[in-house]
């Protein structure tokens, strides 16, 4: 299995910070924003890891993270975004990259306070196939894709960010694709935001019977606005968790 994180766009939401610098370098407690999500596919024992970025300050992340020694690494890959075309656009770009295999995607500003290695454990015990998503329950699921379940407990559609929210169950930003997601991404329409959404292709997966769902442990939390960066980083502040420690342990720290 792969790995990439989806660390691109322009982070609007976060101006005036992210006129000077890429939103997923910005510090959350005592490292930047993109250590948090690199950190977790090492101790997932994922090797093989590419960064999607853009916007005007994507060599920063060639100059902050070099080849991934600080992670036990080897060699990280990286490649470009030009402009906001959405999250599956982006996540299109991996495609030679993947190559063929299995992929764990990490959106650049998720931060979770457990290992999600639980949750690659139970993708590639079931062989790989279809996707997964990661979900946690949350007080305000109406700012994220929620997951409605049918009588059988699996998901039965995803609802992005609506008014009455089928559960409390939010789709984090932590996916497992097969290689038949690049078939999807290619054939998407953009939606009103004139992006291609990644709840349309989670979505097509429903549709063939082939999403699967893991419920993550511990808080999970974004870092895209003001007020999620400031929450991250007093969750992170206080936590005790190894993942968020990860660094400089020479690899896997499982």
């Amino acid at each position: 299995m792969k790995g990439v994180i989806l660390a691109g766009g322009l982070g609007s939401r976060l101006q005036p910070m992210t006129r000077v610098t890429n939103k997923h370098l910005l510090p959350v407690y005592d490292r930047p924003m993109i250590y948090y999500p690199l950190q977790q596919l090492v101790f997932a024992g994922i090797r093989d890891i590419l960064i999607v970025t853009g916007g005007h300050h994507a060599g920063d992340f060639l100059r902050l993270l070099g080849n991934g020694q600080d992670f036990g690494l080897e060699h990280i890959n990286y490649t470009y975004q030009e402009g906001e075309g959405g999250i599956a656009e982006a996540l299109g770009l991996a495609e030679h990259f993947a190559a063929g295999e299995p992929l764990c995607v990490i959106l650049g500003d998720n931060i979770f306070e457990r290992p999600i290695a639980p949750a690659v454990d139970a993708y590639r015990e079931a062989g790989c196939r279809g996707a997964m998503v990661l979900l946690k329950e949350v007080d305000d699921p109406e700012r994220f894709g929620v997951a409605a379940f049918g009588e059988d407990g699996r998901i039965e559609r995803i609802d992005e960010k609506p008014t009455r929210p089928p559960s409390r169950f939010a789709v984090t930003g932590c996916y497992f694709y097969d290689p038949r997601v690049f078939e999807i991404t290619h054939g998407l329409e953009p939606s009103a935001r004139g992006e291609l959404e990644i709840t349309d292709v989670n979505n097509r997966y429903i549709g063939w019977g082939e999403l699967a769902h893991h419920v993550v442990e511990g808080w999970w939390t974004d870092a895209g606005t003001v007020p999620s960066l400031y929450r991250a980083t007093r969750l992170v502040a206080g936590s005790d968790s190894a993942v968020l420690r990860g660094v400089g342990d020479g690899g896997d720290g499982r």
